[in-house]
């Protein structure tokens, strides 16, 4: 029955990915601590990677609403430097 419940590091990473968006079911979730239990590199990467996922967010929040777009004359520069790199 326990050979059902290890994954590898790779599956493990991908239901951490699946995690941050609430899609993995409940048999994922038993999996993903029963391998954190025997590896600390998951652990940390999945403490990570929620970090990165709530500053991500923070900052997205601050910025709703704002557009930013490049005026005419920034547009008209970059493809001039654009031209000089394809001739």
């Amino acid at each position: 029955m326990f050979k059902r419940l290890k994954i590898t590091c790779d599956q493990a990473t991908s239901i951490c990915n699946k995690n941050q968006y609430g899609a993995p079911t409940l048999l994922d979730k038993l999996k993903l601590n029963i391998h954190f239990l025997g590896c600390k590199f998951c652990s940390l990467y999945t403490k990570q990677n929620t970090m990165l996922t709530t500053l991500y967010k923070r900052h997205a929040k601050n910025y709703k609403g704002t557009k930013f777009c490049m005026s005419k004359e920034e547009k008209e520069i970059l493809k001039k430097e654009l031209e000089k790199i394809n001739s």
